[in-house]
């Protein structure tokens, strides 16, 4: 049986601050000597909460090598998308309508997607196949959704960012799920056959 986002959340959760910190040092590591990072510019990353893998040591490492580094933020006109805002660690954040923190911009401020080079999400589960399971809200599958139409653009480079242990045998794949080109844990890099 396959388990539910509630269980899968609660098992990341259960992770100790310790596990999580060695967790998000080993990935950052991974992901610092991969092509995709390496030739990246503009990235988009998130801010760990609920127990998902911590991207931070990876955003202070892609700045260190003089990267752009944005944070998502709620489409400025709706639309359940995302668009993206530069950010550096220590800079102000606020609560969006979902309580989640987002840099405090302003709308000329705001990054298209499409702009981006690579985006670093979150995600509950993923499979080897690079299949992502997310929160269920679809914002991310929506922000990207011209990958699934498009045979010429396919925008920016997408990887999942987890936890070996959210790693499941198989993740159902519906319609309308962007696919992700790798995901990355502490222990290996899968990449997408697709």
């Amino acid at each position: 049986m396959i388990p539910n986002r509630k269980s899968l959340r609660r098992r990341r959760r259960a992770l100790t601050q310790s596990q999580q910190r060695d967790h998000a040092r080993r990935a950052a590591q991974l992901v610092a000597h991969q092509p995709f990072f390496l030739r990246a510019q503009r990235i988009g990353f998130y801010l760990a909460a609920d127990g998902e893998l911590d991207p931070l040591p990876l955003i202070e490492r892609a700045l260190a090598m003089g990267k752009q580094c944005c944070l998502p933020v709620l489409h400025p006109l709706g639309h359940k998308r995302l668009w993206f805002a530069p950010w550096r660690p220590g800079q102000p954040l606020r609560h969006n309508s979902y309580h989640i923190p987002e840099p405090v911009w302003q709308r000329a401020g705001v990054i298209d997607p499409r702009s981006l080079e690579l985006v670093i999400l979150p995600l509950v589960a993923f499979d080897h196949h690079c299949n992502r399971m997310g929160m269920g809200a679809g914002f991310y599958d929506r922000t990207f959704a011209r990958r699934l139409t498009n045979n010429y653009w396919k925008g920016p480079t997408l990887v999942g960012y987890a936890h070996a242990l959210q790693q499941l045998p198989r993740v159902e794949k519906h319609p309308w799920d962007v696919p992700l080109d790798a995901v990355v844990t502490e222990k290996r890099v899968f990449v997408s056959a697709q």
